[in-house]
């Protein structure tokens, strides 16, 4: 009988979610365990040295409770800073990160005019535009720093119905005219972006595609399991058998616990790491 492959989830907040589900989908054997590090939430303000602190010492705490065989960074800003040292310190352990999706959308770009929807720590960092200089010299790239989307998103998980103009003032950068041509790809660099993909879709001034790198991710987190550790697809999970964690030891709203469940979460966990560890204060 195939061995049922534990994956651990981990993100910031909720953007993680998106990855989560694709991963379900995907490898419906798996059991799962998302975290979400909400007492750190938003990791843009926190500085590189203290990020790459912050999640270290959480991967230690995390790995020795719940001893995943695969863990996914579904975050764009701790994957570019955290992943070296993680697979430097576990090389027992594959970690799968997040990168901005910069390359499909280059190649599925027919006006070749894209934009990247990121936090503005993304868009800063040398390994952005790394990307863009590889995969999409031959288009016009457009970096969008949204101050604001991912709380945004957050915040309409846990029930809050964001305001039409509050969306558009952040993604309004993205939509760009040259003549006759414009933007007709947008990538969505944080993993929170997807949870607002309907406002998105609606408030768009033209149609253009959305770049989800979920899917993609959680095709990696399936050839790992498959390829690298031989953890051939079983029988499904039991819906409500996963687990969400929350550092902050704060229970989530009554909507933000529907939405979870839906995705097929039944038990969440409480854990108030950062009040148990001073070196994550």
């Amino acid at each position: 009988m195939p061995r049922t492959p534990h994956v651990l989830v981990f993100d910031s907040g909720l953007g993680g979610l998106t990855v989560l589900a694709e991963v379900m989908r995907l490898r419906p054997d798996a059991y799962c365990m998302y975290v979400a590090d909400d007492a750190g939430f938003p990791y843009g303000r926190l500085g590189e040295a203290a990020l790459v602190a912050r999640v270290a010492a959480l991967m230690v705490w995390l790995i020795g409770q719940f001893a995943p065989d695969a863990i996914v960074i579904a975050c764009n800003t701790a994957s570019t800073l955290v992943l070296p040292h993680l697979r430097a310190a576990y090389p027992q352990i594959p970690f799968v990160g997040t990168v901005p999706a910069i390359k499909p959308a280059a190649a599925q770009s027919r006006s070749k005019m894209i934009s990247v929807l990121a936090t503005p720590g993304t868009v800063a960092r040398d390994y952005t535009r790394e990307l863009v200089r590889t995969y999409a010299a031959h288009c016009a790239v457009t970096l969008v720093g949204s101050d604001r989307l991912a709380a945004i998103a957050e915040a309409s998980m846990k029930g809050e119905k964001p305001a039409d103009a509050d969306i558009l003032a952040e993604i309004g950068g993205c939509f760009v005219e040259d003549g006759a041509a414009r933007t007709d790809c947008i990538v969505l660099a944080c993993t929170h972006y997807p949870l607002l993909l309907a406002e998105l879709e609606r408030l768009a001034p033209w149609r253009v595609t959305w770049i989800d790198p979920a899917e993609a991710i959680a095709r990696r987190v399936d050839h790992v399991l498959d390829e690298d550790l031989g953890m051939v697809e079983g029988e499904p999970t039991p819906r409500g058998a996963h687990r969400a964690l929350f550092t902050s030891g704060i229970a989530p709203a009554p909507a933000l616990k529907d939405a979870l469940a839906k995705r097929g979460i039944g038990k969440i966990v409480l854990e108030p790491i950062l009040l148990e560890r001073p070196d994550l204060r």
